[in-house]
């Protein structure tokens, strides 16, 4: 190829740029291959193969399992991979070739990526145990008590910045982590207030550990796509999750597992 693939070092061989970049369209190449090999396999079969999904983490907890089961029930012959990660690594994943489709929290379309609106979920403002009892409401929180929130690198900090800007209620933070676990954690024993998905907190919610309040009169959603890339044909498993994916998704909020979403 005329340029150097890898260095030979102390430690042992590493690619150079072209060699991490040539990697990576191997990968997409294989990938690609082993997408035509089942599909060629399960014509005038019922649909077979793997079919990888990647998920944002707060998505994964609660629809991995159902839609596992689902799937293994209606297509046994089907094998599903999910990867977890934040939404920004889910994008890069599918671009790269190494899922076949993901659901991303997205406003704008991309010329590369099919989107198809799954949900949107409520945001609400995040709050200890004590506080309920003396916040009037979402703005009476955001102004007087702390801010928690993820960093500018968390797709949801970009979005809630957004919003509470637009709304005049924006200040900078005062502790940033991008574990939910250690946001709810860090709100419960006291450190101030945040705003999450209504489904990451109901669980504490209900168990008393935390309480919340929304945007009263303009609530705050996100839009949930369901996304494969464009330059991929879907092969039938992937179509068969697809389906699978979307029914599963409507009986979770039908039923309100999914609580806050529509």
């Amino acid at each position: 190829m005329k340029t150097q693939l890898l260095l030979r070092g102390p430690h042992g061989v590493k690619p150079t740029e072209a060699g991490k970049l040539l990697l990576l369209r191997a990968r997409a190449i294989v990938a690609d291959l082993s997408r035509a090999e089942a599909e060629i396999r399960s014509l005038g079969h019922q649909p077979s193969g793997t079919v990888r999904i990647g998920l944002p983490g707060t998505i994964s907890g609660i629809l991995s399992v159902p839609l596992i089961a689902r799937t293994r029930k209606n297509y046994p012959e089907i094998k599903i991979i999910i990867s977890e990660a934040m939404s920004g690594f889910v994008r890069e994943w599918l671009n790269e070739g190494r899922v076949d489709m993901a659901i991303l929290y997205m406003d704008k379309s991309e010329p590369s990526i099919v989107s198809t609106p799954l949900l949107r979920e409520e945001l609400v403002v995040l709050l200890p145990k004590e506080a309920s009892l003396k916040v009037l409401n979402a703005r009476d929180a955001l102004l007087n008590m702390p801010l928690i929130l993820p960093t500018i690198t968390h797709g949801l900090r970009n979005m809630v910045e957004h919003k509470l800007r637009m709304m005049n209620l924006f200040s900078d933070p005062a502790i940033e982590v991008d574990s939910y676990s250690s946001i709810k954690d860090l709100v419960a024993n006291g450190y101030g207030c945040s705003i999450l998905p209504h489904h990451a907190i109901s669980g504490d919610v209900a168990s008393g550990k935390l309480a919340y309040v929304g945007f009263d009169g303009s609530p705050i959603w996100r839009s949930a796509h369901l996304v494969h890339h464009s330059s991929r044909p879907m092969t039938s498993a992937n179509l068969a999750v697809l389906d699978n994916l979307i029914s599963t998704v409507d009986d979770l909020i039908n039923s309100k597992i999914w609580e806050g979403a529509e």
